[in-house]
C-alpha cells in the first residue's frame, strides 16, 4: 500500500506543473499525502497493535497523529496548525469524535485515514494468508482475532439508500469507471474516502440516496477535465464526482477528483451538495 501513497503524491505534483490555476492547491495536497505517508508507515510498524477498535489502538494511533499534527504545521495555513492538538487528552479527544463522524474534520482525517488504510491492508494481507477471501467473520469472543480488524466502535448509521464501505462503514468520496468486458458498459466502483476501499455499484445510481431512474440522474462535464464528470441526482440534490479511467488510464482517483476543484465549485453553484466533502473540503 505504500506505493499507492507515493503514486497520489507523484500525480498531484505532476498535476501542479501541468496547471498553474491549481498548482497552489495541488503542492499543498503533495504535502498532505506526505505527513499521512509517514504517518501510515509508522502505524505499520506495530500491526499487532492495530486492532480495528480505535479505543485499543489509541497508544499506538496517538504517537503517530502528535508526529503529524507537528509536521503538517509546515505545510497547512496558521490557522489550521494553530488549532492542531498538543497533549495527549486532546488527541484522543479529536480522534474519538472523528471516528464518530462519516465526513470527518481534516486533523482527525490527517490521521484516521491512514489509520484506516491500515487497517483495511492488514486485514487483506491477513485473509490472504489465511487463505480466505471472503469477508471477515466477527468473532462471538470479547477479544476479536488478530484477522477481524474491521472498525469496530465506529458505528456509523447510512440513511436508507446511501451507499457505504463494506469495510468501515464510510462514505464514497469518488466513483470510478473501467473498462470491463464482462460488463455491459464498463464496471463502476466506489472509493472510501476514509479507508480508500473500493467497491462495485451499479452503474446507473445515485450513491447517495439509491435513485436509479435515469431520467433523474444526470452527468455533466467540463471541456478541461474530459476524464471527470459530475454525476448528480435531480431526486436528493446530491452529487459525486466520477474518474474515467477508459479515458485516462494515469489518472489517480483521489488526486484527480481534488485537482478539478472547479467541477465542485460548479456543483455548489448549481445547488447541488457532494456525498462528502473530501481532504481539503471542497
Amino acid at each position: 500500500m505504500q506505493h499507492s501513497w507515493q503514486r497520489r503524491i507523484e500525480r498531484a505534483k505532476d498535476l501542479a506543473q501541468a496547471d498553474a490555476r491549481a498548482a497552489t492547491l495541488l503542492n499543498q495536497y503533495a504535502d498532505i499525502l506526505t505527513v499521512q505517508r509517514t504517518c501510515y508507515e509508522t502505524l505499520l510498524t506495530r500491526p499487532e497493535q492495530l486492532t480495528g477498535s480505535l479505543g485499543r489502538d489509541l497508544a499506538h494511533v496517538r504517537g503517530a497523529a502528535a508526529a503529524a499534527f507537528t509536521a503538517i504545521a509546515a505545510c497547512a495555513p496558521a490557522n489550521v496548525s494553530a488549532e492542531a492538538p498538543r497533549d495527549a487528552g486532546a488527541i484522543d479527544a479529536l480522534l474519538r469524535d472523528g471516528w464518530r463522524e462519516a465526513s470527518i474534520p481534516f486533523l482527525a482525517r490527517l490521521v484516521l485515514q491512514p489509520y484506516a488504510e491500515a487497517l483495511a491492508e492488514l486485514a487483506r494481507a491477513d485473509h490472504l494468508r489465511q487463505g480466505d477471501g471472503g469477508p471477515p467473520k466477527r468473532s462471538a469472543k470479547a477479544e476479536a482475532p488478530a484477522y477481524d480488524r474491521r472498525p469496530a466502535d465506529r458505528n456509523l448509521q447510512p440513511s436508507p439508500g446511501r451507499e457505504a464501505c463494506p469495510f468501515c462503514g464510510g462514505p464514497p468520496q469518488v466513483s470510478v469507471l473501467r473498462h470491463d468486458s464482462g460488463a455491459d458498459g464498463g464496471s463502476r466502483a466506489l472509493i472510501c474516502a476514509t479507508c480508500s476501499t473500493a467497491w462495485q455499484v451499479r452503474r446507473i445510481l445515485c450513491a447517495a440516496c439509491g435513485e436509479d431512474d435515469e431520467r433523474r440522474l444526470q452527468y455533466f462535464r467540463a471541456p478541461e477535465f474530459d476524464h471527470l464528470r459530475v454525476d448528480a441526482c435531480e431526486t436528493c440534490r446530491h452529487y459525486l464526482k466520477s474518474v474515467d479511467l477508459t479515458r485516462l488510464g494515469l489518472a489517480v482517483p483521489v488526486v484527480d477528483e481534488i485537482a478539478s476543484a472547479v467541477l465542485d465549485l460548479w456543483a455548489s453553484e448549481h445547488r447541488y451538495t457532494k456525498v462528502t466533502p473530501n481532504l481539503i473540503g471542497l
